[in-house]
């Protein structure tokens, strides 16, 4: 199964695509999505807490500090993780605010070399002659718009400002469920002691799974191939667990 979309069945473009439709949703504009955040955040918060698993299995150190440096990576890593998304989603919002507002100086400045920058986009874009004209009289008529498409075509920004907060709690909330998966047979331990006999064992196989699902579920919203980027997903963080664990039996072998 690859992974191009599948096409949709003919009615269901047709339905939504009246005028009426369109119209409404060019006026409300594109929906933020969080997926990425979300993924982003699941992936990393079980890929790095079961390092903190797989190392301390390595080192052969108890089912407690397996317990107490999980629920410390989670916290601390997610919040880091949340933080840092926060921070980098705000910048990328003003680094487009900065740019606007320099590209309506530039056009209150230099209106004839903004509009032969509009000229060449749309030259390159395939149109010319009195059409190419027109394009250029209506896009620069509109300042507003003429910003709007100075932003984009040359800059390449998307016009849809991303909410940093809602970003960075989808990505500590992701962080923090999935992240949680691979402590779940130690916890139960912990509750009901020797209910699971071979915590580090079970701990591998959730994670697996978590991965796996991540992966799947990420392809099922995007609508592409679940196996095999669930499968992908699974390779990636079993790589990241698997030195995770090398590197605490070398520190074992280390500290011995």
């Amino acid at each position: 199964m690859n992974n191009i979309t599948k096409p949709q069945p003919r009615h269901v473009y047709k339905a939504t695509h009246t005028p009426g439709q369109i119209a409404e949703r060019l006026e409300d504009g594109p929906e933020s999505s969080y997926l990425k955040d979300f993924v982003y955040g699941a992936i990393d918060g079980a890929v790095t807490t079961f390092a903190v698993v797989a190392g301390v299995a390595g080192a052969g150190l108890s089912a407690s500090v397996v317990i107490i440096l999980g629920f410390a990576n989670l916290l601390a890593d997610g919040f880091s993780m949340a933080v840092s998304n926060y921070l980098g989603t705000r910048a990328e919002n003003e680094l487009r605010d900065k740019a606007r507002l320099r590209e309506q100086d530039e056009i209150a400045k230099y209106p004839q070399g903004e509009r032969e920058e509009v000229r060449q986009i749309y030259a390159r874009k395939g149109f010319d002659g009195e059409l190419l004209e027109q394009v250029v009289d209506v896009i620069t008529a509109d300042r507003e718009q003429w910003v709007d498409t100075m932003l984009q075509e040359e800059h390449g920004m998307s016009l849809h400002e991303h909410s940093p907060f809602r970003g960075g709690v989808a990505t500590f909330v992701a962080f923090c469920l999935v992240g949680l998966i691979p402590l779940v047979p130690y916890l139960v331990n912990w509750g009901v002691p020797g209910l699971v006999q071979g915590a580090f064992a079970w701990s591998c196989g959730l994670t697996a799974v978590a991965f796996f699902v991540v992966g799947a579920l990420k392809a099922r919203v995007i609508d592409t191939g679940w196996k095999k980027a669930g499968l992908e997903t699974l390779l990636i963080g079993g790589i990241a667990a698997a030195l995770a664990y090398a590197a605490g039996t070398v520190l074992q072998g280390l500290a011995g």
